[in-house]
């Protein structure tokens, strides 16, 4: 069997412990704060997470920059001289020009290594949906799944990922240019909760509205029961921009109640967070096809 690396992106919004446990290649990717470049790292090693979003609550504006086709490059190709080929998993297409700088980059590459190979996926995720994906494709491949069926797998799987998740308002969203017809402004201050999924192509849509943070996490609790499959089964990962409490209020809900296996928790990064805000939380876990 040759040897293979999985690599992501900085948005796939896993912990680092996962990371390093599992020898993901993750792509660090870049954002602008108070007319300062960061690089995240999923080690936070430049600027944590807390003081992200303390910055976002003083009213900072962030602004984040897609990946190149040559810091592709530069990524990839220590892989490719180690002898590994590579199965790369990219933020969804919807949401950015990330996966296509990738197809660019991996074909200059593949004039340069004709006995490698790099295989780009549109993970149509994002986040700690993208996360989920990369995860289960990283146990896989402990398991010995081949390169090509892992391919494979990920391709007929990848639609299978639900995510739910609740923002403050959708004013970072819209802001940012992630989410179009908005529709009617949210109500901030009666406390009403956008809940926003993601649909087949990968793109942001406002499923419901509800006023209260617990009863949007209900909401995501809802969903949990009607879209999953086999959940007592399965890891689910709970994702929060900055918004431990209520993450582990739902963790907690999850296994006094036995609707999973098991959950992981981990916080939303500044380049994910630039777009959703502070206060998110997030349920994501594998269903059924996603509902539009």
């Amino acid at each position: 069997m040759g040897a293979y690396r999985i690599v992501s992106d900085a948005t796939l919004d896993l912990p680092q412990n996962v990371i390093e446990k599992y020898g993901i290649g993750v792509i660090p990717m870049h954002f602008t704060l108070d007319e300062q470049e960061y690089t995240h790292y999923p080690d936070e090693r430049e600027l944590s997470m807390t003081a992200f979003y303390d910055r976002l609550r003083e009213g900072k504006m962030p602004a984040t920059s897609q990946v190149t086709p040559a810091m592709y490059e530069d990524f990839f190709k220590p892989i490719l001289d180690e002898g590994c080929d590579i199965i790369y998993i990219a933020l969804s297409s919807g949401l950015s020009g990330t996966y296509q700088s990738s197809r660019v980059a991996a074909e200059m590459l593949m004039d340069q290594y004709e006995d490698r190979r790099i295989t780009c996926i549109d993970s149509v995720c994002a986040s700690v949906g993208e996360g989920l994906l990369v995860y289960q494709a990283a146990v896989l491949q402990e398991q010995g799944m081949s390169y090509e069926e892992l391919a494979a797998w990920i391709e007929e799987h990848k639609r299978l990922v639900e995510h739910w998740f609740t923002v403050e308002d959708l004013f970072h969203l819209n802001r940012g240019g992630r989410l179009s017809a908005v529709g009617a402004v949210v109500g901030t201050a009666l406390k009403i909760k956008p809940v926003l999924s993601v649909d087949n192509e990968g793109k942001l849509y406002v499923a419901s509205k509800i006023r209260g943070m617990k009863r949007s996490i209900e909401f995501l609790v809802s969903q949990l029961s009607e879209r999953g499959i086999d959940t007592k089964s399965q890891l689910v990962i709970v994702g929060h921009g900055d918004n431990p409490e209520m993450a582990e209020y739902l963790r907690d809900f999850l296994m006094e109640n036995e609707l999973v296996k098991d959950v992981l928790i981990s916080g939303i990064g500044p380049v994910i967070g630039t777009h959703t805000g502070p206060g998110m939380v997030a349920l994501t876990f594998m269903g059924s096809p996603r509902a539009r």
